[in-house]
């Protein structure tokens, strides 16, 4: 039998082509949860494919009625990065925490901004008190209205993604800085669509207060039928307050936020002379993939063509 020794140099490059051979591991992504469906899609705008994102609340879900389920406990405590809202929107947010033993960073996007009040907040407003269930009455947490504070939402996220994740910094202040270019687009094609509306005639009915910002931001009178809340019901006699102000007013322009029930916006409606809009403004959740709403910037559009086409339309 012929013995046949191992050439050094065989073995080595028998070991080079086995290292070639083996893939490499990608990094995981980071998971993310987020308390509701506009966060995710912000999270996913600077994360890009090295985050994984989910939303507690998903889209066409209402937060003020959500309720967490177990696969949301196991969600939440296996999170790197919590991301809320803030400002109270998310009064179950605390108790899903412990109860999910989570141990990861929780980020508040409003953390850094001037809030504007709570309706009704220090006084009793005719129209627009009609109390809420959020954990905060102190202030109005529906800030994402604004184009300005969703700027100042990406900016928190693409700093806390950072921090956990700082191979990918890079990325993240890229497709951040990037996004905010395309949001200070957006503010600006806003406000043109308002500066050719006459400033009187810029008032609209909402099934409920979920505006305010907007109507600061880009200069229009929302007039809801409930309070900040879509839990709330307002009484008989401010219902009854709100069919003489829209008359008086001469508002035309009547709409139902697509989590809202539609039938108090419709008696209104009808005992005001006035007949609502068959297309819905989207305030605490983006719509479905295949809707008008399905991420941020295209909520913000709908809403604002549906808004000044309505108040258009009945002035003409």
């Amino acid at each position: 039998m012929t013995n046949v020794r191992r050439r050094p140099w065989l073995a080595a490059a028998g070991a080079v082509a086995l290292s070639v051979a083996l893939p490499v591991r990608a990094q995981a992504p980071l998971p993310v949860v987020t308390s509701f469906s506009i966060l995710a899609d912000l999270v996913r705008q600077v994360g890009g494919e090295r985050v994984q994102v989910r939303a507690l609340v998903g889209p066409q879900a209402d937060a003020h009625a959500y309720h967490p389920t177990p696969a949301d406990v196991r969600a939440v405590s296996a999170a790197r990065l919590l991301v809320a809202n803030g400002l109270g929107f998310e009064g179950w947010l605390e108790r899903l925490m412990r109860s999910a033993g989570y141990r990861g960073e929780l980020l508040r996007v409003t953390d850094g901004l001037t809030p504007l009040p709570a309706a009704g907040a220090g006084k009793r407003d005719a129209v627009h008190a009609h109390g809420h269930d959020h954990d905060d009455g102190e202030h109005d947490p529906h800030a994402w209205q604004d184009v300005r504070n969703v700027l100042h939402y990406v900016q928190r996220i693409e700093q806390a993604l950072c921090r956990l994740d700082a191979g990918g910094c890079a990325g993240y202040r890229q497709r951040a800085a990037d996004y905010r270019a395309r949001l200070q687009a957006l503010d600006d094609e806003i406000r043109a669509a308002w500066q050719a509306i006459p400033a009187a005639q810029r008032k609209v009915v909402t099934s409920h207060d979920a505006f305010r910002y907007y109507a600061q931001a880009y200069g229009v009178t929302f007039l809801p039928a409930q309070g900040v809340s879509t839990a709330s019901e307002p009484s008989a006699a401010a219902v009854a307050r709100l069919i003489r102000h829209i008359k008086a007013e001469g508002v035309r322009a009547v709409f139902v936020e697509r989590l809202s029930d539609p039938r108090l916006v419709e008696r209104i409606a009808r005992e005001a002379g006035v007949r609502p809009s068959r297309q819905p403004l989207y305030s605490d959740a983006l719509s479905t993939p295949e809707g008008p709403a399905p991420d941020y910037i295209a909520l913000m559009r709908h809403n604002t063509r549906v808004l000044t086409e309505a108040i258009r339309g009945a002035g003409g």
